[in-house]
């Protein structure tokens, strides 16, 4: 996994034509509605945030699947439970955080793989916070 830095624009608008109905069907109005600044809605902090593709599967319960791209932000402080990108050992990777009294789990979001125990021996930090999934559809 290589973290990509983002050199964007100012703004990305987009127009969007309003709210479309997941219940019963509704005329359509192609007449946009209000502008979508897509940078503005997904990057917070744009000198600290980065993309990453997702690779494998030990997070697919977490709805992050292989090929999806994850915004990760490194300006956010790591709480319990939350999802992050994590440099251990040489190696980055995408899991859920757990903190204890005297050590750190690194958790999966997939019942086959088993948490990473993060000691002293490990060369460790946690690199960013998950903020958004990009799915494909």
């Amino acid at each position: 996994m290589k973290p990509y830095n983002i050199d964007m624009p100012e703004s990305l608008e987009l127009d969007m034509l309003g709210e479309v109905r997941a219940g019963f069907p509704s005329l359509a109005d192609e007449e946009p509605r209000e502008k979508l600044d897509l940078l503005k809605l997904l990057v917070k902090h744009p000198s600290s945030t980065f993309f990453f593709r997702v690779g494998g599967t030990s997070m697919v319960e977490a709805d992050m699947d292989e090929g999806d791209i994850i915004i990760v932000d490194r300006s956010i402080e790591p709480y319990n439970g939350c999802s992050a990108v994590c440099f251990i050992d040489g190696e980055f990777t995408v899991k859920r955080i757990e903190r204890h009294d005297n050590h750190m789990l690194l958790v999966a979001a997939n019942p086959k793989f088993q948490p990473i125990r993060v000691t002293a021996d490990n060369e460790f930090a946690i690199w960013g916070i998950v903020t958004y999934i990009i799915k494909r559809a």
